[in-house]
This record gives structure tokens, sequence and C-alpha cells, in this order.
């Protein structure tokens, strides 16, 4: 597999979930508390804690320990990075494998 695709799996993967897909939506406003986040959610804190996990371990938050909570912001420079890879993977490029294909059978 290509290295470029390589990379962004484990953020693809975290943003299938509903639930961390939220999360982002939510930290978008900016740094929150876990304490926050979970009044959003019909969730434990374990859960939680197990979705966030997932979305920092991929780089899409930044994690920030406050006394016995964790204070999350959204990591920037991952986001950008992802939404650019998106966009010229499907976006038309000279040299595209789809170039060959097209004409028809």
């Amino acid at each position: 597999m290509d290295k470029a695709y390589s990379k962004h799996i484990a953020v693809f993967k975290a943003i299938s979930d509903e639930t961390r897909l939220k999360i982002l939506d939510i930290l978008s406003c900016g740094e929150m508390c876990a304490c926050d986040i979970l009044e959003e959610f019909s969730i434990s804190q374990s859960t939680l804690s197990y979705h966030m996990k997932i979305l920092s371990e991929c780089g899409l938050v930044n994690a920030t320990r406050d006394g016995a909570w964790m204070r999350y912001t959204l990591n920037r420079e991952t986001i950008d990075d992802t939404m650019s890879f998106l966009k010229a993977t499907t976006s038309d490029k000279e040299d595209c494998v789809c170039k060959k294909y097209r004409g028809g059978c």
C-alpha cells in the first residue's frame, strides 16, 4: 500500500464512528474538558476515554491533564493535512490512473 495512503488510515477509521465525529464537531468550538464533552452523550466516562484515546492516538486531538480530568483540543495540523490529502486524492491530476481508462472500454 502506498505510504501516503497508509499514513491516513487511522484518521479515517477514527472518524468513521458517529460518536467520534460528533466529538470533533464539539471540539471545533475550542478546548473542552472531558467532563463537558461527556455531558453531550449518554455514555460512561470509560467509553468517552476509549473514544478520546482513539482520537488522540491518530493525532486528531491533543490531550492535556488538568487535575483529575483531561482537556482536549483539535489538532489543526493533522486535520489540515488530512483534508489536503483527501482533496488531492479526489482531484483530477495529470498523473491520475483514471486517465488511462477514459474513453471507455
